[in-house]
């Protein structure tokens, strides 16, 4: 009996530990939660703006002839957006089986996690600068106008909330014309051919800074989610356990009582 309660006392020391680590790590995940959350919301905006600017170049007569906007060919390149550590559910699986669909594409990882699968050049998904997002569109536009490859696509997570963060798939390139687009009346000088194709560089940038900045908000949602989870089961556990170590105790102590009762007896 002594031995079941030695070892009960080692499971729940062992437990309490993973539950200190837990509401650590979940109060980590907690005060970088809004910072993300603003930086998010930020590059949404500037997504929908570069949107908006391109989308009428886009739409000219005199546009249909730019590289940008060629449709032949199938050879992929992935964008494919982790987190740069672990603990966080199934963030990083829900990105890696996105990814296993097209295994045919040429991955460029963002994100400790993705630089270890795929490897490449290491990006990290929570501190990723403007610079080097633009650096990377404008490395992938001059590949795209080159005939390197057909198609661009960026797979990140997409924020729904606290609770539910999703994994998707957005394709950059080549640009989609948009259909039935108003005419706007603009006058582009020299022409919108030539702004378009100066202009995808930033356009590519915003849209993967956006895609980033998501995702690392839905990965510190969602490691503050299952830190949650696992500080409430563990601390189950550690009740379970307990109530185990009393019972065993009490069994210890009853059995000493009876057998010194019996010494007794026989004294």
């Amino acid at each position: 009996m002594g031995a079941d309660t030695k070892s009960l006392r080692l499971r729940i020391k062992s437990v309490d530990s993973t539950l200190h680590l837990t509401k650590a790590m979940g109060l980590v995940a907690s005060s970088k939660i809004r910072r993300a959350g603003d930086a998010m919301q930020k590059a949404r905006a500037y997504a929908s703006a570069v949107k908006a600017a391109v989308a009428p170049l886009a739409s000219g007569a005199d546009a249909a002839n730019s590289p940008y906007l060629r449709t032949d060919g199938d050879r992929t390149v992935l964008i494919v957006i982790a987190g740069d550590r672990g603990l966080c559910g199934g963030y990083n699986a829900n990105v890696f089986r996105l990814a296993r669909q097209f295994p045919d594409a040429r991955i460029l990882p963002i994100g400790k996690r993705a630089f270890e699968r795929f490897g490449g050049t290491l990006y990290s998904s929570e501190t990723m600068t403007p610079a080097a997002g633009l650096s990377l569109a404008q490395e992938l536009c001059d590949g795209f106008v080159k005939e390197e490859f057909d198609r661009l696509g960026i797979i990140g997570t997409r924020y729904v909330s606290m609770m539910t963060q999703e994994a998707d798939i957005s394709w950059v390139l080549p640009l989609q014309k948009p259909e039935n687009a108003p005419r706007s009346g603009m006058i582009f000088e020299p022409d919108a051919m030539t702004i378009l194709n100066a202009a995808l560089p930033e356009y590519v940038a915003g849209l993967l800074m956006a895609a980033v900045r998501e995702s690392f908000a839905s990965e510190v949602a969602a490691r503050r989610m299952a830190m949650d989870s696992a500080g409430k089961n563990a601390q189950a556990m550690i009740d379970e356990l307990q109530l185990a170590y009393n019972r065993a105790r009490q069994g210890a102590i009853t059995q000493e009582i009876t057998e010194i009762v019996a010494g007794s007896g026989q004294g």
